[in-house]
């Protein structure tokens, strides 16, 4: 088989089983237009259409289904065997495409970024920040990261956190102005930094337990931000108290007398974060070692 068969055939496979060209380019890390080419080239040299196209849709046709059927697991047959050499190589190599929420890329990937690409130089992560769902296999992912009820059940999941407790945080400079909350209700009299949920376009209310009461606050405040970041340095600025998870980071912000946490006693606890990826697809190297230095080490 020659190279610009290979390619050809590489092309149709990946379009014909993600039913999108933007998709399949995601997947093949190549242009829409390289893959359109790409599968006319693979057409015209069998003189058959294999996909039916429309301005939102690609389908195979029934020459397409056939070939597909035929091909598809040879192509699994063979990046197996290519992935079972990668296990001998020094270090794995490829690329890693993880989806997840933006608080866990801020709280869990990026402060082990720079250990990891030390010990894995050969392998390429793209880290994708979405708060809603996302259909990783649809969507062309490895991996993503959720919540553990969030993840479905047919999918294998590795814990990456503890469970999580809530907490609110506000700076020194803040509590000089305005006196501690003691109850969530005292929050309707606080500068509130709101966070939006991207997948549903609303706030998050502020949830609080103690002793069996709940309480859900829709708080008031004068910034709305999408970002863990971005809040933790409104908080340090004095501009308003934040929500967010309880961690190590801000346990250091607390200690050094940057912030100060309140409402502690009405914390919530809630399932930590969870790696996901489907079960049945042979694990590559670069993924397990993604897994290896990201998982809650117990």
């Amino acid at each position: 088989m020659r190279t610009s068969e290979w390619g050809e055939l590489t092309a149709f496979v990946a379009v014909a089983e993600e039913k999108s060209f933007r998709k399949a380019a995601a997947r093949l890390n190549l242009t829409t237009s390289t893959l359109s080419h790409a599968l006319r080239a693979l057409e015209e040299r069998l003189g058959v259409r294999l996909l039916n196209r429309t301005t939102r849709t690609v389908s195979p046709t029934q020459a397409g289904q056939a070939l597909l059927a035929e091909v598809a697991p040879a192509f699994r047959t063979i990046a197996g065997a290519l992935e079972s050499v990668n296990a001998f190589r020094d270090s794995p190599q490829g690329r890693v495409r993880i989806n997840m929420p933006r608080i866990a890329a801020e709280m869990i990937f990026l402060p082990k970024l720079s250990a990891f690409f030390r010990q894995y130089p050969d392998i390429q992560l793209e880290l994708a920040t979405n708060d809603g769902f996302v259909d990783i296999i649809g969507e062309g992912f490895d991996a993503g990261v959720r919540i553990r009820s969030d993840v479905q059940q047919d999918m294998s999941a590795v814990r990456l956190t503890p469970d999580l407790h809530s907490a609110v945080y506000g700076s020194p400079s803040y509590f000089d102005r305005h006196p501690i909350p003691l109850t969530p209700a005292d929050l309707q009299h606080h500068a509130c930094i709101g966070r939006r949920e991207i997948s549903a376009s609303t706030l998050y209310r502020w949830e609080f337990e103690k002793e069996g009461r709940q309480s859900a606050v829709q708080v008031k405040g004068p910034l709305t931000v999408d970002s863990i970041t971005m809040m933790t340095r409104i908080a340090l600025d004095g501009i308003g108290l934040i929500y967010t998870a309880h961690t190590p980071e801000y346990d250091e912000l607390v200690a050094s007398g940057r912030l100060i946490r309140v409402l502690a006693d009405w914390s919530v606890s809630y399932p930590g974060f969870f790696l996901y990826y489907p079960g049945h697809r042979q694990l590559p190297a670069s993924l397990r070692a993604v897994i290896d230095s990201f998982r809650l080490q117990l």
